[in-house]
């Protein structure tokens, strides 16, 4: 098949079923994925993000083809973790423990 209509006909549900067996190895039926179907799907689910990843997260191609990396402080932003950088870090004496 055509790259363009592979992925003109890729839709957001093929495209997660194909990145879930890219990162577990298997189909959704169990089945292993060979390597060159791993190969495949891996070129596959980049294409379609870099086509249409408009919120990439960390280490992922965003949409344009650019690999996107996260800073920590966005990281834990995104997962609602509060920054305590310069919170006070607990102390003990040699003797304490």
């Amino acid at each position: 098949m055509e790259l363009e209509r592979l992925l003109n006909a890729m839709t957001p549900e093929v495209y997660q079923r194909i990145a879930t067996a890219v990162e577990i190895g298997k189909w959704p039926d169990g089945t292993p994925l060979t390597e060159q179907q791993r190969d495949s799907a891996m070129q596959a689910v980049m294409l379609y993000q870099s086509r249409n990843n408009a919120d990439a997260e960390h280490m992922t191609v965003a949409k344009g083809g650019e690999i996107k990396f996260k800073s920590k402080t966005e990281l834990k932003r995104d997962f609602g973790i509060e920054d305590n950088t310069g919170s006070e870090i607990a102390r003990f004496e040699h003797n304490d423990l």
